[in-house]
C-alpha cells in the first residue's frame, strides 16, 4: 500500500533552530510568573500548540495569555535573528525526492501561522516548492496529540485515507498525534530534544535518526 502524504513537524524534525522555541517558552512563561519554569514541566509541552502551552504552564487569565504569547513571540524572534534556523541535514533533499515520486509533503506545527511562515521565509521554503502544505495550530481545533493538523493536512493535499499517510516527529506528543490520527506510519525522530527511550515508550512503527532517512524507509517498505 502506497503512502500519499508525509506530515512533518517543523522544529527538532525538519528544522535545526537549537531548542531556542523552548528557551523562549520557558523564558515568557518565567518572565510573566516571576519565577523559573521547571524543566519537566516545558519537557510535558515539546510539541504542542505554544498558546495551549502558555495557557497550561500559566493557568491564567486569556488576556494574560495573550500578552505572555506576544512576549514569547517576540523572544522567538530575537533569537531567530540572531541564530538563524537552517533545515536539518539530507532534509531539503528528501522532501524534494518525496515530491519527485508523487508524494504530498505538509509540515505540521505547534507554532501560529505567522511565526511558521516567518520560518519558512528564513528557509527560503514555500508551498509548491519543496512542500505541498502548511498547516499550524492556530488554525485547528486542538493541537497536538490531538490528531487535526494531520487531517487538515489531508484534506490540503486530497489524500483521502490515514492508512496512505506518514507521520514523523521528534516528541511524544507528535507521536500520540499520529497514532491518534491512524496513520500507518508514525515515526519518531531523534534529531529533537527528546531521545529513544523517551519516544521509544510511545506507540510507533518506526525510529530513525533523522527524517532525511524516510525515503529509504519507504523504498525498503515498498
Amino acid at each position: 500500500m502506497s503512502i500519499d502524504l508525509v506530515a512533518l513537524d517543523m522544529a527538532g524534525t525538519t528544522v535545526q533552530e537549537g531548542g531556542a522555541v523552548y528557551r523562549a517558552l520557558a523564558d515568557a512563561v518565567s518572565a510573566a510568573s516571576g519565577s523559573p519554569v521547571p524543566s519537566a514541566d516545558i519537557h510535558r509541552w515539546m510539541g504542542a500548540d505554544k498558546r495551549e502551552a502558555i495557557a497550561a504552564l500559566l493557568a491564567g487569565a486569556p488576556a494574560e495569555v495573550d500578552t505572555v504569547f506576544d512576549d514569547f513571540r517576540e523572544r522567538l524572534a530575537a533569537a531567530y535573528a540572531a541564530e538563524p534556523p537552517t533545515a536539518l541535514p539530507g532534509v531539503e533533499s528528501a522532501l524534494t525526492e518525496l515530491r519527485a515520486r508523487g508524494i504530498k509533503v505538509a509540515l505540521t506545527t505547534g507554532f501560529s501561522r505567522d511565526v511558521a511562515e516567518n520560518l519558512l521565509t528564513l528557509l527560503g521554503w514555500k508551498v509548491g516548492g519543496c512542500i505541498d502544505a502548511l498547516v499550524t495550530a492556530d488554525e485547528v481545533p486542538l493541537g497536538r496529540p490531538a490528531p487535526y493538523m494531520i487531517f487538515r493536512a489531508m484534506e490540503l493535499t486530497g489524500v483521502h485515507s490515514v492508512a496512505h499517510v506518514l507521520t514523523a516527529g521528534d516528541t511524544v506528543l507528535d507521536l500520540r498525534a499520529g497514532t491518534n490520527a491512524g496513520a500507518r506510519y508514525v515515526i519518531g525522530v531523534l534529531t529533537g530534544s527528546q531521545d529513544a527511550d523517551t519516544l521509544g515508550q510511545e506507540r510507533h512503527t518506526h525510529l530513525l535518526s533523522c527524517a532525511a532517512e524516510i525515503p529509504l524507509l519507504l523504498t525498503r517498505n515498498s
